[in-house]
Parts: C-alpha cells; sequence; structure tokens
C-alpha cells in the first residue's frame, strides 16, 4: 500500500490520516466541510475536530470524492452509519474494483437493519468484490489514536488477505492490528455499545452509582451475545476487543460521545438540548432505534436497549427506567 484515500474528514477520519501519514503512507482525505478541506491544506489542521493535532504534510483534503480516491489501493470510508449509503453510492462510480475497502463505522443502518460492512456490500456490488470490503474497529477514541496514545483494536473482513492486508496497513508500534474473521460479531459488539455507553452515562448522569454501572455494562454484553447468537456470530467475538473492550472504553471514557449524551439525560436535559450542543455525531441514538427494531422483529430480549430506546424516543423518565429495569421477574444470570 502507498495511496489511502479515506473518505470522512471527522475526528477518527483525521486520527487515522495522522497515523497513516506517519506511517509514510500518501493519505488523500475528503471531506463534506470547505472549511475543513481548506484548513487542511492550508494549515496542516483540521478546524473543526482534533484541532490540537498538526497534521503529516502527506495528508492532502480534497472537495470532491473523485479527486480523493484517484490511485487509492484502499478507501477507508470514516462516514456515520447513517449517511454511509449515500457516500458510498457517490463513491463507487470512481472506484476500480481493484481497492481494498473499509469501514470504520459502528451502528446499524435503520431502514435495512445492515451493519456497515454489508451496507458497502450491497452498494458497491458490481464493482467492488465481497472478499475486497472490511472492517478496522475495537476500543480506539479518536483523541487518543491521533497522538499515538496506545491503541488495541481488529481488523476484519469477508476474505483472509482483506483482513490481513488491514492489518499489514494500519499496525504500528502504538496502534496493535488483531485479526478476527468473525466480521458480523465484530460489527455488532462496535454497534450495540454506543447504546450501552448512553445508559452508563444516564447512569452517572443520575448519579445512580458504581453497583449499577457495573451491572449495566455486564448486562448489556449479555445483549450484545443475544443479538450475536440469534445471528450466528461468535460468542467468543464479545470476550474480545470489539465486545467488552469496546464496551468498556465506551461507557467509562471522558471522549465518548454516547456517554455525553446519556450523561446530560440523565442530569434532565432533552436530547433535542444534548444534540444542538454537538458537533460530532453519537452513533447509538440511531443505533437504538435500530436494534430496537430488530429486536422486536427477530423476538429477542433486550431489556436495556429498550429502555434506552423508551428514554430516547418515548420521553421516558430515566429514573423510570431504571426502576423497570431492576423490578422484572428474576431469572437466571446465565441464560441467555
Amino acid at each position: 500500500m502507498k495511496n489511502i484515500s479515506i473518505i470522512g474528514a471527522g475526528s477518527f477520519g483525521t486520527a487515522i490520516a495522522v497515523l497513516l501519514g506517519k506511517k509514510g503512507y500518501s493519505v488523500s482525505i475528503w471531506g463534506r466541510e470547505t472549511e475543513v478541506v481548506d484548513g487542511i491544506n492550508q494549515n496542516g489542521i483540521n478546524p473543526e475536530y482534533l484541532t490540537d493535532i498538526k497534521l503529516p504534510e502527506s495528508i492532502k483534503a480534497f472537495h470532491k470524492i473523485k479527486d480523493a480516491v484517484e490511485d487509492a489501493e484502499m478507501v477507508v470510508f470514516s462516514t456515520p452509519t447513517h449517511a454511509l449509503r449515500e457516500v458510498a453510492v457517490k463513491t463507487k462510480p470512481h472506484l476500480t474494483g481493484e481497492e481494498i475497502i473499509v469501514s470504520v463505522a459502528k451502528g446499524i443502518e435503520q431502514e435495512s437493519l445492515l451493519t456497515p460492512s454489508q451496507i458497502l456490500v450491497d452498494v458497491l456490488d458490481g464493482v467492488v468484490l465481497e472478499d475486497h470490503i472490511g472492517i478496522l474497529t475495537g476500543p480506539s477514541h479518536a483523541e487518543e489514536v491521533g497522538k499515538f496514545k496506545p491503541t488495541t483494536v481488529v481488523a476484519s473482513a469477508y476474505s483472509k488477505r482483506a483482513a490481513t492486508v488491514i492489518q499489514e496497513t494500519f499496525i504500528t508500534p502504538m496502534f496493535r492490528v488483531y485479526l478476527n474473521y468473525d466480521i458480523l460479531g465484530a460489527e455488532i459488539g462496535g454497534a450495540l455499545k454506543n447504546i450501552m455507553a448512553i445508559a452508563a452515562g444516564i447512569v452517572d448522569g443520575a448519579k445512580l452509582g458504581d453497583n449499577a454501572k457495573a451491572a449495566l455494562m455486564t448486562r448489556g454484553l449479555h445483549e450484545m451475545k443475544r443479538m450475536g447468537s440469534t445471528l450466528g456470530a461468535s460468542q467468543d467475538t464479545f470476550s474480545g476487543l470489539t465486545g467488552m473492550g469496546d464496551l468498556i472504553v465506551t461507557c467509562t471514557s471522558k471522549h465518548s460521545r454516547n456517554r455525553y449524551v446519556g450523561y446530560h439525560i440523565g442530569k434532565g436535559k432533552t436530547l433535542e438540548e444534548i444534540k444542538a450542543g454537538m458537533n460530532m455525531v453519537a452513533e447509538g441514538v440511531k443505533t437504538a432505534k435500530s436494534v430496537w427494531q430488530w429486536s422486536r422483529k427477530n423476538g429477542v430480549e433486550m431489556p436495556i436497549t429498550d429502555a434506552v430506546y423508551k428514554v430516547l424516543f418515548e420521553n421516558m423518565n430515566p429514573k423510570d427506567a431504571v426502576n423497570e429495569l431492576m423490578t422484572r421477574n428474576a431469572k437466571n444470570e446465565i441464560m441467555i
């Protein structure tokens, strides 16, 4: 790999551009906002995201997707899940089919209930083979990746070759990349941990205590396993970086946008008030609706997801949601 294109100039797109640029790759990055593209090219700084990080000179930003993907050997989609289909449709005419395609999004599309890699397989069909599509995911806040703090993630794909290429491309002494061929399980973990982070934030904002948060995270892991088991994912995946690892960091970190949303809901703010004060996307909000729809459609019990959905979209009082969870019928812990 020599030339890599990143589609999306948000916080994580910027962070991995820095990582890849420092590794010696020629990196092209596409951004929606004119001021972001101009800021990167003129000042070597993204004026909206990770503003305290200087970008390597090997990074060039583009206003047009066509220009950003020209000559690219790998194309990394770093856009929110709800925007991925639209952006992939616009990118498809400019691909040759030889590129390795990577998603770093974490979510479930509402209309189709597809994961990010499944969206790319669907949209890019006829140009890019499924075997060329993969993901990079795990506990990796952009604020730390961009500053080269020790981070460990997972590469997965629809072929071993693509997964290995992704691993070899991204791995550095401070960014360790493991292989896991359970791409579905890895994406389920990455999506559901955002829902659990909203719930964890509510626990913190409402001052419900450490006991409640520990229970929330543990039972949240069970919901990941329930969904994964229904869809045929490996249960071992959820004990790894894309399950437990991502769950821990997103439920506890000051960098977590989803925890931030939950925290302020726990403090009494409305979702609309919180979103008005954010310039970044909290994927868990849309994912909560998607997974709630999926659980109803498939008859899978997911009480924490259900509670978060009711708080976000039915204006349920967070304390009432907690009471509903705590007074459910007694059960065996190990039954999933």
